[in-house]
């Protein structure tokens, strides 16, 4: 039982300062986790923090992340659309930032569109290649 009780303080000594980091993220995201007061600045927020990805967590908005950067990011979106600025121009300022990757729609200009050709042009020559592959069978 000593071990135990020894081991567990030696745990939680250990993740300390982990928490304490966290705290000091907070600090410098103050509207991370904070709703902004206005409900429909709050509403335009909320809904472009689903649209983006998060860089770390990468498979995570920054709406679900708890990834010190997300609240960083959040706390970022929260700050421009309460400074007046459009959801749109907050999108593409933080894209602009981090690049194309930390948008979960990518646009169809640029880059963008080549994510949205390449599916397509695999999509018919998977297809083009069917026919061929069956074409010659019924012959």
């Amino acid at each position: 039982m000593t071990r135990f009780i020894a081991n567990l303080i030696t745990v939680m000594l250990s993740l300390s300062p982990v928490m304490a980091g966290a705290q000091d993220a907070s600090a410098d995201a103050p509207l991370a986790n904070t709703q902004l007061a206005d409900p429909k600045l709050e509403t335009e927020a909320s809904e472009l923090m689903e649209t983006l990805r998060c860089i770390q967590c990468q498979g995570q908005s920054i709406a679900d992340s708890d990834a010190p950067i997300a609240g960083a990011m959040r706390s970022e979106v929260r700050q421009r659309i309460q400074n007046g600025d459009s959801p749109s121009a907050v999108r593409k300022w933080l894209i602009d930032r981090y690049g194309e990757y930390v948008s979960f729609e990518p646009d169809m200009a640029g880059t963008g569109f080549i994510l949205w050709l390449v599916p397509l042009i695999l999509l018919l020559g998977g297809m083009l290649m069917a026919r061929g592959l069956f074409g010659r069978q019924g012959q």
